[in-house]
């Protein structure tokens, strides 16, 4: 994704990060400290993580607004079939199969159903959240008990003096990297994102790839919820209500990923996390409130927006199969 000659929008995007961090360094005391940078990008580990999910469905040239709540209501399945007796490991696997499982039917209506992307996975973010608390539980925010206190490692262990959320983010983004990159999958991903019509042609298992890419995001998105649960030792269920699903998007949107389809890879991601991360430590420091810092990170969101619609525009595809 190319403009002003050579230079890339994830180029730019890095070079407004490293302008913040300057700029920032100079005007905020403690800011250039290391403990302060180690907490920052701990701070956006989880919205990393979550970006790298969605990263890989944009590419796919789709959305998933069911994302965070798919995180939300998982996780604390999962931690509320734990304080109910149950074992931590088979807790968490019927929590990840319920992930799974919405993952797949997210593909499913998209795929088969045809079912625009961001109407099913609005439908789905909105049932699930409400399935999850009348059947499985009735409180906004779910603690860890006692006998699962061993996931707070994931979220508040250090390991060679690196907070662990930040190696799981490197670990998430180096398998999603591979995965767009080595795997016969990932190719196809890529392809059915560029050009679904083309990629059927070709042989590529259209319908099928939509489903995997549903599912690696939920599957992705129970990883952030671990994350997000173990720093805190709960999971406070309201976030699927809240506008952290629109920081994700800014994430990929401003990375470079366009949402044309077929385009980009998790530098992307990690670049927009970069940038996000910066801005968000630096107005956190100068005690912005939190609706002003709503309403910049809606300006930044809607002007990376239209420079990916001048950069990606409308294809004849994309008109035929209409918008995400």
């Amino acid at each position: 994704m190319k403009f002003f000659g050579r230079v890339s929008q994830e180029q730019i995007v890095f070079g407004l990060a490293a302008l913040l961090c300057i700029g920032f360094a100079i005007t905020l005391q403690g800011f250039l400290t290391p403990n302060n940078i180690l907490n920052l990008i701990r701070s956006v580990s989880i919205l990393g993580i979550l970006g790298v999910a969605m990263g890989l469905v944009v590419i796919g040239r789709g959305i998933d607004l069911s994302l965070v709540s798919v995180m939300a209501i998982s996780i604390a399945w999962t931690l509320q079939l734990a304080t109910d007796g149950m074992s931590l490991p088979l807790a968490l696997a019927l929590g990840l199969t319920f992930a799974l499982i919405v993952g797949m039917t997210n593909g499913f209506l998209i795929a088969y159903i045809e079912i625009p992307p961001i109407f099913a996975t609005l439908a789905m973010g909105t049932l699930i959240y409400g399935f999850g608390r009348y059947f499985f539980f009735g409180l906004d925010v779910m603690y860890m008990p006692d006998d699962a206190h061993i996931l707070t490692w994931f979220g508040q262990g250090v390991l060679f003096g690196v907070p662990v959320p930040i190696f799981l983010f490197a670990g998430v983004c180096f398998g999603a990297f591979l995965f767009l990159r080595y795997t016969k999958y990932g190719r196809y991903l890529r392809a059915v994102g560029d050009n679904q019509l083309a990629a059927r042609i070709t042989g590529v298992p259209t319908r099928p790839i939509v489903v995997l890419q549903y599912m690696l995001s939920s599957l992705i998105g129970f990883i952030a919820g671990i994350v997000t649960a173990a720093s805190v030792s709960s999971m406070n269920t309201r976030v699927a209500n809240s506008t952290f699903i629109y920081d994700v998007i800014l994430v990929v949107v401003l990375g470079g990923i366009g949402l044309s389809g077929g385009r980009g890879g998790i530098r992307n991601v990690i670049v927009g996390t970069l940038l996000i991360g910066v801005l968000l430590n630096g107005m956190t420091i100068m005690d912005i409130q939190y609706t002003v810092q709503n309403v910049i990170k809606g300006v930044i969101l809607l002007t990376a927006i239209v420079i990916d619609t001048i950069l990606n525009p409308r294809d004849e595809q994309t008109a035929q199969q209409g918008d995400i």
